[in-house]
């Protein structure tokens, strides 16, 4: 099959949960035998090559605006990907959804991934968030596949749209490897001695909520927190005045891929998801493939990947509740580690990449039979 994935900034991973969605599918359709084209965006992901582990890398550009990049980006895309005739078109987003019917007339197979109630997004207002909330409605009419991650986003589409989504949940990679201790060092740090949190620092993501908990909580491990925005200065700019408040106990690295993200991920005490949107997060598949203790908000798309293998903390009193569940790892690293275990095998059970490839191959080669 000859396979092409639009909508997000690309790969190698550089921004989130979608790019490494990417980076994992695309390499291993590839050592499939299928041949698979991503579309990088110009000037977010820095990546120049034209291939990336046999992946084709096709780089356009955008205008780095939060309201105008990804549209802009996306149609370049699809004009480029109308002459490549596809098999599969897939995109990232349901806010590309519109852009889906234009591959569909030119006798390619399209798939929208719409990830969750983006338009709910606290990031989102005005004509961004009107045209999200269109957007669920094109991907309902408009593409041949709709894909959900969790069966929460599944249900509100069959209710809504009267749409049957595919489900397919994010995958995540079992370590089991220790990689290594040196960034570790350079921060101050101690293996299973410290909290993380990690994701891009937008309001919805809530960090600030994890901050706060943190400070009030009193322990003594120190939150390392993982991420940036680049539309977010003002919001950025609130969790660092948090980070000075807590006198050296939170730890802001901004963006961390590769080496030292694995090995800040594999050695912490336990990792604090605070979101509120209902959607399979690929990062608690991420931390939870690491062997870490989830500390996590008890929202319907969380508790569908969890189960009963993390600490949860209350959705309607969130900063107390998780008050007490920080205090409560802090204090038992037995329960933290007997908990990670459960949570990696719940992982190399449901949710591994080559499990998930293999959803995703069988679905691409039924589109083509069936349609």
């Amino acid at each position: 099959m000859r396979i092409g994935f639009l909508g997000s900034r690309g790969i190698p991973a550089c921004y989130s949960g979608f790019e490494t969605f990417l980076e994992q599918i695309s390499v291993r359709l590839v050592s499939r035998g299928h041949e698979v084209t991503v579309y990088n965006r110009i000037p977010f992901n820095k990546y120049r090559k034209a291939e990336f582990h046999g992946v084709k890398i096709v780089h356009l550009p955008t205008l780095p605006t939060k309201g105008t990049d990804t549209i802009l980006h996306t149609g370049l895309s699809v004009i480029h990907a109308l002459f490549k005739g596809y098999d599969i078109v897939y995109f990232c987003g349901v806010g590309n959804s519109l852009f889906s019917i234009v591959p569909r007339l030119g006798g390619m197979k399209t798939v929208v991934n719409v990830d969750g109630a983006d338009f709910a997004r606290a990031k989102w207002t005005g004509f961004g968030r009107w045209w999200l909330y269109k957007s669920e409605k094109w991907a309902s009419k408009l593409a041949d596949i709709v894909i959900a991650d969790n069966g929460t986003i599944l249900e509100r589409y069959k209710t809504l749209y009267g749409i049957v989504p595919q489900l397919i949940p994010y995958g995540s990679n079992v370590v089991t490897k220790d990689p290594g201790t040196s960034h570790l060092e350079k921060l101050g740090l101690k293996s299973k001695n410290y909290f993380l949190y990690v994701s891009r620092l937008t309001p919805e993501n809530a960090a600030d909520l994890a901050m706060r908990a943190h400070i009030e909580s009193g322990v003594d491990l120190p939150l390392v927190v993982i991420g940036d925005a680049p539309y977010q200065k003002a919001f950025i700019g609130k969790l660092e005045g948090l980070a000075q408040r807590s006198k050296g106990k939170i730890i802001m690295t901004g963006y961390l891929f590769g080496e030292s993200y694995q090995q800040l991920s594999y050695h912490a005490r336990a990792f604090i998801l605070p979101t509120a949107i209902d959607a399979t997060r690929p990062v608690l598949l991420d931390q939870m493939g690491f062997g870490n203790c989830v500390i996590a908000r008890d929202t319907p798309g969380n508790l569908e990947v969890v189960k009963d293998t993390a600490i949860t903390f209350e959705d309607a009193n969130a900063e107390i509740t998780l008050v007490r569940a920080i205090r409560q790892v802090a204090k038992d690293p037995a329960l933290a580690a007997e908990l990670g275990r459960r949570g990696q095998e719940r992982v190399a059970k449901f949710y591994d990449w080559e499990v998930i490839c293999s959803l995703y191959e069988n679905l691409f080669e039924e589109m083509l039979a069936r349609y």
